[in-house]
């Protein structure tokens, strides 16, 4: 299948309301990077960003009921959908990547902690409705 070497073959493209928002949001939360902005012809809301973070790239767009109601945020849906998987190297970066979006104003949803499967674990809402999941693999001393 043709794809550019940049791109990955699956990607998240996330639909928020209040777009703007949800991009400081994720810069504050996650260290998120906008790559890329297009606003829509109002002038303010997003119609297109990209964000990179965790080593991959994110896309975001504000809703646009007036055009389509397939993809609508968490918040118009009445929840999240599905869990935004971050695996990252080590069990400390969980605890900080935790930490640091609960400081910014995500919501804890799992506790951080060792889980049966050998990895240490947990999850947040943000407050835009997407709920992500922190995973690094324990070490054979568990850490």
């Amino acid at each position: 299948m043709g794809f550019e070497p940049d791109i990955p073959p699956i990607q998240v493209h996330l639909c928020v309301k209040d777009g703007k928002r949800a991009i400081a949001f994720y810069e504050e939360a996650f260290g998120a990077v906008e790559t890329f902005e297009q606003l829509a012809d109002d002038g303010e809301r997003i119609m297109h960003a990209n964000l990179s973070m965790f080593g991959s790239e994110v896309m975001l767009h504000d809703e646009f009921p007036e055009f389509s109601s397939d993809v609508m945020s968490p918040l118009s849906r009445g929840g999240a959908s599905m869990t935004i998987n971050v695996n990252l190297a080590l069990p400390a970066e969980v605890d900080g990547a935790v930490e640091r979006a609960v400081s910014a104003g995500a919501e804890p949803v799992l506790p951080v902690a060792d889980q049966f499967w050998g990895a240490r674990y947990g999850k947040v809402r943000d407050p835009f409705g997407h709920v992500w999941a922190f995973n690094a693999p324990l070490g054979k001393d568990g850490q």
